[in-house]
């Protein structure tokens, strides 16, 4: 890691561009209730990233206040971005945490701006912003109210459950912007979910979560993604996990094959070879070379597969790429409650979206 070693001010010529000197670096932090991890606490020039290519997704701003990710997910997308800063997209992403602690300060100014036309800003698109950093730096629920203050929908993706914590914040904040939750879950074999994604919270503790979440009013929808090839793809474990997604009252499911990015591959790819090397092959024969996405006929195969089993359990079906459902169901509890902060939207301004 570049930072090791180097004083603040000091400047390295080789270390990576952005990283010459420590600016920005307050301290490094480990603690005995975080075991064989390290927080890494920086001061961040900026909250807002603009989406490069936003014109094809369904945002175009997102917030990361995390990066690094103890959820430890072998598959995660994201794993490529910590050799930015000089760490190792296996272990490191998983135990190196960078945690941008005046991030929500930073934000209001940014809101603040003239220039800001309010589209919507996602968190977790990156890094998971409720992984267990959160429990002990607490900054979604500023960010949160920075953005609802400002009238700005949010959308949120987490695998975490202590979004559990932040529902009646998320309840109020619903009556100034638009607010869209979805709960990841890909796996839903307790003893592979393990294996996979080893720092998360359990299939059940997510599926309650969403279950929470709709009894708050929210139209919750789940990313049952990646779907991993001969893993979890077969029709009766589709229909399983469907069952149970309805059970806990998802209004939809967002699906979407294995995606498996340079920077990732090398991973998910060891990780293969140790718990299921009879599989090795087959992916090989997917996923060849550089070739990230899985092949254009397995992935209209698993949506042919998939698509009638979402019905069948009424739910919306909606494929990776498509846009996100916003809003929050207006519930008799929630009539005539004031926004937990700020001030309560203006007459004759727009009201959230309900759908």
């Amino acid at each position: 890691m570049r930072w090791q070693g180097q004083n603040v001010g000091d400047r390295d010529i080789n270390a990576l561009p952005g990283l010459e000197s420590r600016e920005g670096m307050v301290r490094s932090v480990t603690t005995p209730e975080f075991a064989g991890m390290t927080f890494h606490e920086v001061l961040a020039k900026s909250a807002l990233n603009h989406v490069p290519g936003s014109s094809r997704m369904p945002y175009s701003w997102t917030i990361n206040p995390y990066r690094g990710c103890s959820h430890a997910c072998v598959y995660c997308f994201a794993r490529g971005t910590h050799t930015y800063l000089d760490l190792d997209a296996g272990n490191d992403f998983n135990s190196q945490v960078i945690v941008k602690v005046n991030i929500v300060d930073v934000l209001e100014k940014e809101l603040r701006r003239s220039t800001w036309q309010h589209p919507v800003v996602a968190l977790g698109t990156n890094t998971d912003p409720y992984q267990r950093a959160e429990g002990r730096y607490s900054l979604m629920p500023g960010i949160i109210r920075a953005l609802a203050d400002s009238g700005t929908p949010i959308s949120i993706l987490t695998k975490g459950t202590l979004i559990r914590r932040d529902i009646r914040l998320l309840r109020h904040a619903a009556a100034s912007a638009p607010i869209d939750v979805q709960m990841s879950i890909a796996v839903f074999n307790d003893e592979l979910q393990q294996s996979l994604e080893p720092g998360t919270p359990q299939t059940q503790a997510r599926l309650d979560t969403v279950r929470a979440l709709a009894d708050a009013g929210f139209r919750v929808g789940v990313f049952l993604m990646p779907v991993l090839p001969h893993l979890t793809d077969n029709e009766e474990e589709l229909d399983s996990a469907l069952a149970r997604i309805r059970q806990a009252g998802a209004h939809h499911v967002i699906h979407g094959a294995l995606h498996l990015r340079p920077g990732v591959k090398p991973w998910f790819m060891q990780w293969l070879a140790a718990a299921r090397p009879d599989l090795v092959a087959a992916y090989r024969g997917l996923y060849p070379g550089a070739a990230a996405e899985a092949p254009r006929s397995y992935r209209e195969l698993l949506s042919r597969r998939i698509r009638p089993l979402i019905r069948m359990h009424g739910l919306a079906p909606r494929s990776s790429g498509t846009g996100y459902r916003r809003g929050i169901d207006r519930t008799p509890a929630m009539a005539g409650q004031q926004p937990l902060f700020g001030d309560a939207p203006r007459a004759g301004t727009a009201q959230p979206r309900l759908f």
